[in-house]
C-alpha cells in the first residue's frame, strides 16, 4: 500500500477555500473556479495559513484563523501619504475607498486606496487592502501530488492546463 500523501514542504497543493474577515465578509473564495494551486514552503501564500495545512490529507477540512502578522502585516501608520489633488486629472473621479494604479519613480506600479479627500489634498493609503486584518479560512484539500524539479527549481507549482507562467 502506498503511503498517503500529506502536505509537506514540495508538495503542490490544490485547496479549495473561503476568506472572511471578522466581520464575517467574504472577501476571496475558490467557490465555483477551480482551486487554489500552489507549491507548499516557498511562501506562494500567507505564512500562517501555509503553517496549519502541514499535515492535512487530500479531503480534509479545516477553519483556519490568521493573525495580521503572520498574514498581511499590522496597518502601517507611515504607509499613508499625503498627496496634491493637482497630481490627479481634473475628470477623474476620486471617491473614498477607490483603488489606484500609480507608477512610482522607478517605474513599478504600487497599489493605493484613496483614504481621504481634501480641496487641495488626497491621502492615499499604500499598505494592502488586507493589512491589519486577521483573516478566517475555511479550507479543505482538493488535491496533492509531489512537485516536479521543475517546480521546485522555479519556486511556484505548474498548472498542467497551462495558465501558470
Amino acid at each position: 500500500m502506498t503511503k498517503e500523501l500529506l502536505v509537506a514542504d514540495g508538495v503542490v497543493v490544490s485547496l479549495n477555500y473561503t476568506l472572511r474577515l471578522d466581520s464575517d465578509e467574504v472577501v476571496d473564495s475558490s467557490g465555483d473556479q477551480d482551486p487554489l494551486m500552489f507549491l507548499q514552503g516557498v511562501g506562494q501564500i500567507i505564512p500562517g495559513l501555509e503553517r496549519e495545512l502541514l499535515g492535512m490529507a487530500v479531503g480534509d477540512e479545516k477553519s483556519v484563523s490568521v493573525a495580521p502578522a503572520d498574514a498581511y502585516g499590522e496597518l502601517n501608520p507611515e504607509a499613508f501619504e499625503s498627496v496634491s489633488r493637482d497630481l490627479f486629472p481634473a475628470d477623474m473621479e476620486l471617491a473614498e475607498g477607490v483603488e489606484l494604479h500609480l507608477q512610482d519613480p522607478d517605474g513599478g506600479i504600487a497599489a493605493a486606496i484613496v483614504a481621504e479627500i481634501h480641496p487641495d489634498s488626497v491621502l492615499l493609503d499604500f499598505n494592502h487592502p488586507l493589512a491589519g486584518e486577521t483573516l478566517n479560512f475555511d479550507v479543505k484539500v482538493a488535491d496533492l501530488r509531489p512537485a516536479t524539479e521543475e517546480e521546485i527549481a522555479h519556486g511556484h507549482a505548474h498548472d498542467p492546463r497551462g495558465h501558470g507562467h
